[in-house]
């Protein structure tokens, strides 16, 4: 076979946070013989359980499930650390003949993983602790003043108070010596060996911002103080591991510390899941050739309608993966 003909057929799942992805890709693997890759930046992480919504142990039970819990929460994680495993969990899943379901909310991953990133140095652990320090006791602007004099047109592309991006710019910056952006003009490694097939979920506003409030407090209610509680008495800081700072326990962190009341912290997660979930449908919007649904991932509506474009772009019966052609 030649061309798109040789291809193996990839699914991603697209959306905000709350909009029903994970129901969407345990029906469609169940359908077409799938296995689910996550791609979420906090999952990856083990010991982080109710903050992140994973699947729970019922529903991975049911599907093979892959990068969920694969790093130690003090483990650094990047998204060209995610690129690398994915594509080779996605050579598995195919070569056993199944159909693979790339699955989440983190762009940056996704893009990683379908694009590739520019070729730039590995991680520097001295150099990002230097740099961690000097932030903590100048702030990010000291952050964004050194980048700037390393490659101000890197500075203009990134926001001032977003320190990882500024920490990863002066790291690629000083560790080969060159400006970051010249390495951005050096191309991509898209993924390839997969023709992929984008299934976006856009529901309502307001029913979305409905399930997004009502996630959190369950979240709070069904122990994520407790779980939080238990996570910094191991690692002490976001500083040491990462997730911590993610939606959820960061506002936990601040009721343990007497900053929030319980309502307070509920109301703070909610707002924060409300604009992360606006920052993702910018992100995704900007996806091309997304088939876009206007609905939940749990309407068994929405379902069939992905179902149906899932079966006309791969040739595809339900229950297999083969081309019926």
């Amino acid at each position: 076979m030649t061309g798109t003909e040789s291809l193996h057929p990839l699914v991603v799942i697209l959306g905000p946070t709350a909009s029903g992805k994970t129901s969407l890709s345990l029906r469609m693997a169940q359908k077409f013989d799938g296995e689910i890759v996550s791609c979420d930046s906090v999952a990856i992480f083990q010991e982080f359980e109710i903050g992140t919504a994973k699947p729970d142990c019922l529903q991975r039970s049911l599907v093979p499930h892959h990068l969920i819990d694969v790093a130690l929460p003090s483990e650094p994680f990047s998204a060209g650390d995610y690129a690398r495993l994915a594509r080779s969990v996605l050579k598995e899943v195919a070569s056993r003949g199944r159909l693979p379901i790339v699955v989440g909310g983190t762009g940056l991953y996704l893009r990683a993983l379908l694009e590739g990133l520019f070729p730039g140095p590995q991680r520097s652990t001295v150099l990002r602790d230097r740099l961690q320090t000097r932030v903590a006791s100048k702030g990010s602007a000291y952050l964004y003043r050194v980048l700037t004099r390393l490659d101000r047109a890197a500075a203009a592309k990134i926001h001032p108070n977003d320190k990882p991006k500024l920490i990863r710019a002066i790291e690629v910056c000083l560790s080969s010596r060159q400006p970051i952006t010249e390495l951005w003009k050096q191309g991509r490694d898209p993924l390839t060996g997969f023709k992929v097939i984008r299934l976006g979920l856009d529901p309502a506003r307001e029913a979305l911002y409905n399930r997004i409030n009502e996630r959190a407090v369950q979240m709070f209610h069904h122990g994520l103080i407790d779980e939080t509680a238990l996570l910094l008495q191991r690692y002490k800081s976001p500083q040491i591991a990462p997730a911590l700072g993610s939606l959820g326990y960061k506002q936990a962190m601040a009721f343990l510390a007497g900053e929030m009341t319980l309502p307070q912290a509920i109301a703070a997660a909610q707002q924060g899941h409300r604009n992360y979930a606006k920052r993702q449908m910018t992100w995704f919007r900007r996806e091309p050739d997304v088939h876009w649904m206007h609905g939940f991932g749990d309407d068994p509506a929405i379902q069939e309608q992905a179902f149906s474009q899932i079966a006309h772009e791969f040739h595809l019966s339900l229950g297999s993966t083969k081309s019926s052609t």
